[in-house]
């Protein structure tokens, strides 16, 4: 399995590792996680990370371009901002490292998988 270490920003724009558990993210119109609870990973290609939240969810991070090194990484960061829960793309960014350093990947669109299609991704796809 692999690691990934969860990070979120504050207002101020400091960046820190979160811990303790919180209430559940608000309801609305998209599926919010927090970031914390995202426990495995998986980047079936560049441009392209399915992280597991919890026992039973899975979405897909498409990524805006290639990144660097995400594929070979067994550790990914996911930083949040403002806050520590995720709801949308904008919120989110991938964080690997390579060889030349920390690449930041911006996430372009955030989608929660059904069941039906976290069965249908391959084996080696799966968070």
């Amino acid at each position: 399995m692999k690691k990934i270490i969860l990070t979120g920003v504050l207002a101020a724009g400091a960046l820190v590792t979160l811990g303790a558990a919180g209430p559940a993210p608000a309801a609305s119109q998209h599926s919010c996680f927090w970031n914390r609870e995202v426990n495995s990973f998986s980047a079936p290609d560049d441009h392209t990370v399915y992280v597991r939240v919890g026992v039973k969810e899975v979405y897909r991070l498409d990524l805006m371009g290639a990144c660097p090194d995400v594929q070979c990484n067994n550790g990914i960061a996911l930083e949040s901002r403002p806050g520590s829960s995720i709801c949308s793309a904008l919120e989110a960014t991938v964080i690997t490292h390579g060889p030349t350093g920390p690449q930041r990947c911006a996430v372009s669109q955030l989608t929660k998988l059904t069941p039906a299609e976290v069965a249908a991704l391959p084996k080696r796809s799966r968070p």
